[in-house]
């Protein structure tokens, strides 16, 4: 059974964020289909900042846990800064996952820029290719 840090635990118990924005400006959606997750993100974006950010999930505590802190660490920020937060982030702002739970922390940081890149695309600007992120280990 892998252990998880309370924060962790905190955002799978009572996860923030959770829903949809019906007239959301951007829809991102990101799983694995070998573990089973899903992950939605909705944003709402006013004056190139991330207004609001709200998310659904399928799967497990540790998918709920990395999309709740992944909707709190963009709610305010500008798609830019947006675009910063990495799978590396993520775990770190968890203080940590387990090492067969790290692909969640991925779900989340690409779920929320696949919903970044599709407000770009609906506003006709360019959407920016990233480079896949480099592993350590």
């Amino acid at each position: 059974m892998p252990v998880y840090s309370d924060k962790v635990m905190d955002h799978f118990m009572n996860p923030r964020n959770v829903g949809e924005i019906e007239d959301a400006d951007g829809i991102g959606e990101e799983g694995n289909p070998v573990c089973g997750d899903m992950m939605t993100f909705y944003i709402k974006v006013n004056d190139s900042r991330l207004s609001d950010v709200k998310f659904k999930t399928f799967g497990c505590g540790a998918a709920i846990a990395v999309s709740s802190i992944v909707s709190e660490m963009a709610r305010g920020k500008t798609l830019e800064e947006a675009r910063k937060i990495t799978p590396a982030l993520v775990a770190e702002e968890l203080q940590g996952l387990p090492k067969n739970k790290h692909h969640c922390s991925n779900l989340g940081a690409q779920a929320l820029n696949k919903a970044i890149d599709d407000y770009l695309s609906k506003q006709g600007k360019p959407v920016k290719t990233r480079r896949r992120e480099k592993r350590n280990g």
